[in-house]
């Protein structure tokens, strides 16, 4: 168990691809699940934020955590965020404490950073601790069409142990509003986690 009686933290950053909605509503999971989460958002992931949807998320970590607190509902202390640089967060250095990291939405220049141990910023560093680490680490790109590059560098990050899961939604349990599509990738999220769920039952059930 995690610091206050949460459930283990889950690192989530999230990058400037489309689909804040994805990122947003993990966050809101995963504070529903009782889990202590940590979060990273890029500056252009700000501005994607601000285009696909009416929140406002202040860019200071401790205005982010309080508004973030407020979007979910989540306990005090439940969601701690850390700036571009913070280098003392615990997601910076291996002999921090361990936690998953999903990368939702993440931009094809994360991939590319990520796939090449770039560390530019702390989002690039906590993958690569992550990889390094052998921790778990989850990759959810969001682009289309994908160039040789792209793949290359998501085949590369597969074989070291990273799972790329594109935000591609499924149709076949009958999405009825945008919602159903955002809360089809959560769930093969959680799954990917472990943590269960009733976004959507599962095949065959």
């Amino acid at each position: 168990m995690a610091e206050q009686g949460f459930q283990a933290p889950v690192t989530i950053a999230m990058t400037g691809a489309s689909g804040a909605q994805y990122g947003l509503r993990l966050i809101e999971v995963l504070v529903a699940a009782h889990h202590e989460v940590w979060v990273m958002i890029s500056k252009a992931a700000h501005l994607v934020i601000a285009t696909e949807t009416e929140i406002e998320l202040p860019a200071r970590p401790v205005r982010l955590a309080e508004a973030l607190t407020a979007h979910t509902g989540a306990a005090p202390g439940q969601i701690r965020c850390f700036g571009r640089e913070d280098w003392m967060a615990p997601v910076a250095s291996g002999s921090g404490a361990p936690s998953s990291m999903v990368v939702c939405p993440c931009s094809t220049g994360t991939l590319s950073a990520v796939a090449t141990g770039a560390s530019n910023n702390l989002i690039e560093r906590a993958a690569d601790v992550a990889l390094k680490e052998r921790r778990q680490l989850i990759l959810v790109p969001r682009e289309t069409p994908f160039s040789a590059i792209h793949l290359e560098h998501m085949l590369a990050l597969t074989r070291l142990g990273a799972v790329i899961l594109p935000a591609a939604p499924g149709f076949y349990h009958r999405p009825g509003t945008v919602n159903d599509l955002v809360d089809f990738i959560v769930a093969r999220i959680l799954n990917q986690l472990g943590i269960a769920h009733r976004l959507m039952p599962r095949w065959g059930e």
